[in-house]
């Protein structure tokens, strides 16, 4: 082939290229960031007889006051009738996002919640280069503005949710008792696993029902009804492996957006911590040693104001429904 057509072929080649991606960059940030979708999954960690409970995870809203369609959807999944609300982070994505989570979470109130922090809920986004994430997980900017983690936690104490961050809680749902534990981020450090048994342990002596005999572990609820679940924002491996070891039967997490980026076919380019790509969204098992739990990572609501794109994985929810284990 003449040098000419080759060059013309080339160039051909090239503007297909071009073209495909500035399609595929449209459809990420003007349709699919935008495409909020409901995932269903079925739980099997209720001990025999209990009736099936209804777990709404939420997680990576990133709200900004604009984002009135992503308020009004998550506002509609109260018509869901969830037992349960599992917040795992990530809620702010501007200085003055908090109304926007105020407005999306309102028709909540009275349902039964917990929540941890991730790092968003602590400081406000900034411009990254994405190829950087291609290197590991992300640090902190020099230069970042600091948001009002205190108004937020306001907005969930009023909702009558429970905070988790290196600490422990029980709730009765339903007739079924629930233990949880849950750490502050870990992607900034600022999860205390160490506190973890201490808060495990001072929330079984305070309990007039429980008896020291009883097993803990995954055999906690051989003799009364218990479900025992981990709740984190950022899920690392070194977290999950804690979690498995103090008896979650079920971990809820966010931070990963599912890659926010992926290939069909392929997945998640990266996952910004060390979670394997092949758990990096969607309900999954994980083993530590002879232990498992089951493991939900939520491909989030959001995204970075400075990064309004996602592709192959849109934004999402996800009802989890448990029922009894075999």
């Amino acid at each position: 082939m003449p040098s000419g057509a080759l060059s013309r072929s080339a160039a051909v080649a090239t503007s297909v290229v071009a073209a495909a991606g500035l399609a595929a960059l449209a459809w990420g940030s003007l349709v699919e960031r935008k495409r909020y979708t409901l995932r269903e999954v079925t739980v099997p960690v209720l001990p025999a007889g209990s009736e099936p409970l209804k777990v709404l995870h939420l997680s990576d809203l990133h709200m900004a006051p604009w984002q009135r369609d992503k308020q009004e959807w998550v506002r509609g999944l109260a018509d869901l009738e969830p037992d349960l609300i599992v917040d795992t982070g990530d809620n702010l994505g501007h200085p003055d996002g908090i109304s926007g989570i105020a407005r999306a979470f309102e028709r909540f109130r009275g349902i039964p919640g917990v929540h941890v922090n991730g790092s968003n809920d602590y400081f406000g986004p900034s411009p990254k280069n994405p190829l950087l994430y291609f290197g590991g997980p992300s640090g902190v900017p020099r230069k970042v503005a600091h948001l009002d983690i205190d108004a937020l936690h306001r907005v969930f104490d009023e909702l009558g949710w429970v905070d988790l961050n290196n600490k422990a809680a029980a709730l009765d749902i339903r007739g079924t008792h629930f233990e949880f534990f849950g750490v502050d981020d870990p992607h900034r450090g600022y999860d205390k696993l160490e506190l973890i048994t201490g808060a495990i342990d001072e929330l079984r002596a305070e309990d007039p029902l429980f008896d020291e005999q009883w097993p803990a572990g995954p055999d906690a609820g051989a003799f009364r009804p218990t479900v025992t679940i981990g709740v984190m924002h950022a899920p690392y491996q070194r977290v999950l492996n804690s979690f498995v070891n103090h008896g979650a039967q079920l971990i809820l997490a966010g931070h990963t957006h599912g890659g926010q980026v992926c290939v069909p076919g392929f997945g998640a380019l990266v996952t910004n911590c060390d979670i394997p790509r092949d758990k990096v969204k969607g309900l999954s098992l994980w083993q530590h040693g002879l232990r498992t739990a089951f493991l939900n990572v939520s491909a989030g609501l959001g995204t970075s104001i400075y990064a309004p794109v996602r592709f192959a994985c849109p934004p999402e929810a996800t009802l989890l429904t448990l029922v009894a284990a075999p």
